[in-house]
């Protein structure tokens, strides 16, 4: 499993690996509290309607998670691998339908 990762995002080494999915563990953790200090702030509660806690929290969640992404992976020397992850997981944003 580790050799098709590695295969699949060009990566050389397994510490380079090991780092790449740190960052992962620790973004989704860090969205995750940027989302309840949001929710805090604008008040939503668990008594708060699904209909609206679940269209906020794909507002919140999304964008910070590629912030964080970005950020973390650079204070961990992986900007490039981020950057290009990024930049193809987002490419269906800026497809043109027909």
């Amino acid at each position: 499993m580790i050799k098709k990762f590695k295969a699949k995002w060009n990566i050389q080494s397994d510490w380079q690996l090991l780092i790449i999915l740190v960052v992962f563990s620790i973004t989704g953790s860090a969205a995750m509290i940027v989302r309840k200090l949001v929710f805090s702030l604008i008040g939503i509660t668990p008594d708060t309607t699904i209909w609206i806690k679940v269209p906020l929290y794909i507002l919140i969640l999304f964008p910070a998670y590629q912030v964080l992404l970005i950020i973390i992976g650079s204070l961990l020397g992986q900007f490039q691998f981020f950057y290009a992850f990024q930049k193809k997981s987002l490419r269906f944003l800026n497809h043109k339908r027909a």
